[in-house]
């Protein structure tokens, strides 16, 4: 064999393991297949949802504030008006991701089409919303990225790769993306660990404003409470009669109240376990 033979099948092995080594290009999908995606950072490419997990968002009760916020901004993002990231937070329980869905759901219906879409983005994939971005920049599309049960723990710095990203960086936002995430926690990050950074840090206050900032990023704050024993059994009762499941209000009162007894809460979730178990008890499907 040939010295240039043998160095042909050198360079042929080596454009091989260079095109192995380096990923392809990501692709966007049909954004007309789907209404909602899930992104997966690596390979970096969006999977479609065929049936999303969401409720009507007539039976989200006892939120009606929040959800005319969020309806609100969620309405003016899809006409391609100013509208802010929204951040919802509080109770657990309380809807705050349904009402997510739900509010893009409804926000297509009013429109008449399905240009605005969903995508949901894991807490542990923050790093990679800049590919994300680019992949869906300029698609003629909406988009709601949706995180949900956002938080930060000790020693956790991707918070500074999302600050960056929804605000601060040189690029800024596209314009066809917004940003809605769901957390249990007010600030994202735990009390102690900005308690921590007051006592330890050089300047207190400085180390803690950097990383309540992040919150900061969020133009609309929609706060979530435990909700009363009234709200309680209007969720319940809302349930009830969306899915006909013909049981008398009193006898409905008493199993909802004892339902939540032993479960040690009330909440929106605890009302629909409730409403689960019961149209099991009753043969009958929720549909």
């Amino acid at each position: 064999m040939s010295e240039l033979s043998i160095l042909s099948e050198k360079l042929d092995s080596l454009i091989a393991l260079i095109a192995r080594a380096v990923p392809a290009e990501p692709k966007a999908p049909d954004f007309d297949n789907a209404e909602a995606f899930v992104w997966n950072p690596d390979p970096g490419e969006l999977l479609p949802v065929a049936r999303v997990n969401r409720v009507d968002l007539a039976l989200l009760c006892s939120i009606a504030r929040v959800r005319d916020l969020l309806m609100d901004n969620t309405r003016r993002f899809a006409k391609g008006l100013p509208a802010n990231n929204a951040l919802l937070w509080g109770a657990r329980g309380m809807g705050k991701s349904s009402l997510v869905k739900a509010a893009q759901a409804a926000v297509n219906a009013e429109l008449g089409n399905t240009d605005l879409k969903l995508i949901e983005i894991h807490r542990e994939d923050i790093d990679s919303l800049p590919a994300l971005m680019k992949l869906i920049d300029g698609s003629g599309k909406r988009f709601i990225i949706f995180c949900d049960d956002l938080s930060f723990d000790h020693d956790d710095t991707s918070y500074k790769s999302l600050k960056a990203v929804l605000e601060g960086g040189i690029e800024g936002r596209p314009e066809n993306v917004i940003f809605y995430a769901t957390s249990n926690r007010r600030h994202l990050l735990p009390r102690d660990m900005m308690e921590n950074e007051r006592s330890t840090a050089i300047n207190p206050s400085e180390a803690v404003e950097e990383k309540v900032s992040l919150s900061d990023r969020f133009g609309l704050w929609l706060g979530f409470h435990k909700c009363s024993q009234d709200d309680y059994l209007e969720m319940v009762n809302g349930y009830a009669a969306h899915y006909k499941l013909g049981v008398e209000a009193e006898a409905l009162r008493a199993q909802a109240l004892e339902w939540a007894t032993t479960r040690g809460s009330r909440s929106g979730r605890v009302a629909f376990q409730f409403i689960q178990d019961l149209a099991g008890q009753l043969g009958r499907t929720l549909d």
